[in-house]
């Protein structure tokens, strides 16, 4: 039984990561073809980015089953600790591929000191507090930015809360934060490839730990957190694993957006953002990775590309969203795709035996 389960998520695994190669080569092809809008062509890796952060924060919101609003914190986190990085090596490291590699491992990594540190005293709380606490997270940390100054000259590095005025750096000295106005010059290392790269890693990640003893053992704290300690399960040690990946990888997703601009402020991830990554995540099916995926790449483009049709475009995408919501979550709907859908895949499935 359980040999059949497991052969069942992997061939499952295979169809998510076909979906995601078969989109890449469609896209390239379009691209390469001349096919493809300039409008299109600057969506694509903005669709990766959200499509990161959406499979990260499923894995809080959807495996684990703790509602968190900071999302765009630990974007924000990865995003400003990779490009000051860059910033900063630009000179020391020059081949930019390789550049880019290390500040997406810096950006993810700054961004999960910060998931363990919020995550300890954060994820004693539930529900709606824990929604509270981590919103607040994801404003503090916009407006800690704000107000810092950084700049390097000869003599190296110098910080100020005040202004760029105060640093008294040299006259040849480089800014490297500016407060609100962030971080300007970045390399624009990100590409379509390398988003498409990360995105199969995630789901590596995300779908190798939900299929494992461990992705189990917070699977069940989420369905009986009683029934779960009462049988020696760690419930501290697994949603802080839970929430500390999920927050590696939005600063993953925050490294390839941080890239992809040629000026980076905080202002961009505000609570909006967050709001935006938990709507792909219910939208597309919560705990459904591949629905995450979908829901990212759909819910971004299609504001773009019903652009032409001027006041009826945000109609239109009001419209979808119901659909998809109704679709996903209607008792009705829920029952026609069990007795329709499951019907086909599972005659298929037959077949293919």
């Amino acid at each position: 039984m359980q040999r059949m389960k497991t052969n069942k998520n992997f061939k499952s695994n295979l169809i998510t990561y076909g979906i995601v190669i078969v989109a890449f080569a469609i896209a390239q092809t379009l691209q390469s073809t001349g096919n493809l809008s300039s409008l299109m062509k600057g969506l694509l890796v903005p669709i990766c980015v959200y499509v990161i952060l959406a499979v990260s924060l499923n894995l809080v919101v959807g495996i684990s089953g703790e509602l968190s609003l900071g999302h765009a914190g630990f974007m924000c986190v990865g995003a400003f600790f990779s490009a000051f990085f860059s910033k900063c090596m630009v000179d020391v490291i020059p081949i930019s591929g390789l550049r880019f590699f290390f500040a997406v491992l810096v950006g993810a990594a700054g961004a999960a000191v910060f998931g363990v540190l919020i995550g300890i005293p954060v994820l004693r709380l539930r529900g709606d507090y824990l929604a509270i606490v981590t919103l607040a997270f994801g404003e503090i940390i916009k407006n800690v930015i704000n107000v810092f100054y950084i700049g390097r000259d000869s003599n190296g590095f110098h910080f100020s809360m005040k202004d760029q005025f105060s640093l008294g750096m040299e006259p040849d000295g480089v800014m490297l934060l500016s407060g609100p106005q962030g971080i300007t010059g970045i390399t624009r290392d990100s590409s379509f490839l390398a988003g498409v790269i990360l995105i199969l890693i995630t789901l590596f990640i995300v779908l190798n730990l939900i299929d494992s003893r461990d992705g189990r053992a917070i699977k069940s704290i989420r369905d009986n957190r009683i029934a779960a300690e009462s049988i020696g399960i760690n419930i501290t040690k697994y949603k802080l694993m839970a929430f500390t990946v999920s927050a590696a990888l939005a600063g993953m997703a925050g490294a390839l957006y941080s890239h992809n601009l040629a000026t980076l402020q905080a202002s961009k991830f505000n609570f909006n953002t967050s709001i935006l990554a938990l709507v792909f995540v219910v939208l597309g099916g919560i705990g459904n990775i591949r629905g995450s995926v979908i829901a990212a790449v759909v819910l971004t483009a299609l504001p773009e590309l019903l652009r032409g049709l001027a006041d009826y475009r945000m109609l239109i995408y009001a419209i979808v969203l119901i659909v998809m919501m109704l679709f996903n979550w209607a008792p009705k709907a829920l029952e026609w795709r069990e007795r329709y859908l499951g019907r086909i895949f599972r005659k298929s499935a037959k077949e293919g035996k």
